[in-house]
This record gives structure tokens, C-alpha cells and sequence, in this order.
């Protein structure tokens, strides 16, 4: 059985890098043997957390389509931009609303319950992005994911890429395949525990 992978974007800027790299990465775990759905969070249009409005209101319905994107998939891998050395608002945003989903109409659902993550990250500077990563983690670990050691980070991405939207960089191209292959063996084991 082919593991199913989310992967999508934490920027919707027009051109973002973190964009680009999610492109990348769909096309390496096709190749290495992923069933591959990429979204683009634009699409899920969220307002800001508000436990006040989740109470007058309930979880959105586009944070509910994610949930059941999230809880329909092995593993997901996210590409994410740098926000002052953290993790930008549009993706926490996204984070934090998924997990407060419990149930799913009569049915219980836990979007993270067992999900295998993969991080990618992206920017102009000599660290591409891993700073944001740190906090990233830390705040997927909360959630209850299983975030896998291998990630990617793309420096210097504004020259970064070829004009068919792969990688120049061989070391870069390699480190993505390897973030791609260990989220597929760690979805696989995932799947075979259950």
C-alpha cells in the first residue's frame, strides 16, 4: 500500500519559496513511491484563533476540511517560510485551529493522532529557514505528531531554483530525497502498527 502524503505551503505569497520547495518534494516522493496529495492553505481561509468565536461558533468549516485532509493522510510534509527566526502567523494559525478539533459531526476525530511529519523550510539568508523549524517542531510535538529527524532546508532561495522548479543544488536535491524517503519508511512502519 502506497503511504498517503499532505504536503502543502505555510506562505501564500504569490511565488513563495516555501511554495516552490512543496512543488519539489511532490514530485520526489512520487518518485520515490508516495500517493501525494498538495494542497494550498489560500484555499482554507481561516480567521485569527479566537476561543471566544470557536465557542459562539464552533471549529470553522475550512479548519474542518483540513482536519479530515490531516486524519486521511499517513503522514504530511510541511514547506515553511522564516518569520523573524519562527513560524509564520498563517501557518500557527492553521495549526492551532486544526487541533482543536475533537469530533467530526457524532464521530470522534483526531487530526494529528499518528501523523508522521517531515519539515521543509526556505529563505534568502545562509540558514534557509531552520531557525523557524525549532519552534515548529515544538509546537507539532504539542499536538501529538511524530516529527521526523531528516528535513530540508533551502538557502539562498531566491537562486535556488532551475527554471523547471527543481533544485540547482545537488546537496539540496539530496537532502530533500532523504526527508522524503524517511517520512515514507517512517509512514510505512506507522501504517503497519495499526
Amino acid at each position: 500500500m502506497l503511504p498517503k502524503i499532505l504536503v502543502f505551503a505555510g506562505s501564500n505569497r504569490t511565488g513563495a519559496y516555501s511554495g516552490q520547495v512543496a512543488n519539489v518534494a511532490v514530485r520526489t516522493l512520487v518518485e520515490l513511491g508516495a500517493d501525494v496529495t498538495r494542497i494550498a492553505l489560500i484555499d482554507y481561509p481561516l480567521p485569527i484563533m479566537d476561543q471566544d468565536l470557536e465557542n459562539e461558533k464552533g471549529v470553522p468549516e475550512n479548519a474542518m476540511k483540513l482536519g479530515r485532509l490531516f486524519a486521511a493522510h499517513d503522514g504530511i510534509l510541511i514547506a515553511s517560510p522564516e518569520y523573524n527566526s519562527s513560524i509564520p502567523p498563517l501557518l500557527k494559525n492553521t495549526i492551532d485551529w486544526v487541533s482543536r478539533i475533537s469530533k467530526d459531526g457524532d464521530r470522534p476525530c483526531k487530526p494529528y493522532a499518528g501523523k508522521v511529519i517531515a519539515l521543509c523550510s526556505s529563505s534568502e539568508g545562509n540558514f534557509g529557514g531552520a531557525r523557524g523549524l525549532y519552534h515548529l517542531r515544538s509546537v507539532l510535538m504539542n499536538v501529538g505528531t511524530q516529527i521526523i529527524t531528516e528535513q530540508c532546508s533551502v538557502i539562498h532561495a531566491h537562486q535556488a531554483f532551475a527554471e523547471d522548479g527543481s533544485f540547482k543544488d545537488e546537496r539540496t536535491s539530496k537532502s530533500m530525497q532523504r526527508a522524503c524517503q524517511s517520512l515514507i519508511d517512517h509512514t510505512r512502519f506507522a501504517i503497519s502498527r495499526r
